[in-house]
């Protein structure tokens, strides 16, 4: 994954991208733990949710996606 996107003229960086899919699936993920309760077994949530965003952004950059291949 070491290749640029076209956006009407403005090329982005796929670590932008890649970055930019897993802040949108880490702040859908927060907000689903948040409403079951489950940040009340969390120590710190802060650092659980930056450890969340990095596993998802490990996900991203790892699957093939169709959207980033």
């Amino acid at each position: 994954m070491i290749r640029e996107f076209d956006v009407q003229g403005v090329l982005l960086s796929s670590v932008l991208v890649s970055a930019l899919i897993a802040f949108a699936g880490s702040f859908l993920l927060r907000k689903a733990l948040s409403r079951l309760g489950a940040y009340r077994f969390v120590w710190h949530p802060a650092l659980f949710d930056v450890a969340l965003f990095v596993i998802l952004w490990g996900l991203v950059v790892c699957l093939p996606l169709p959207l980033l291949s």
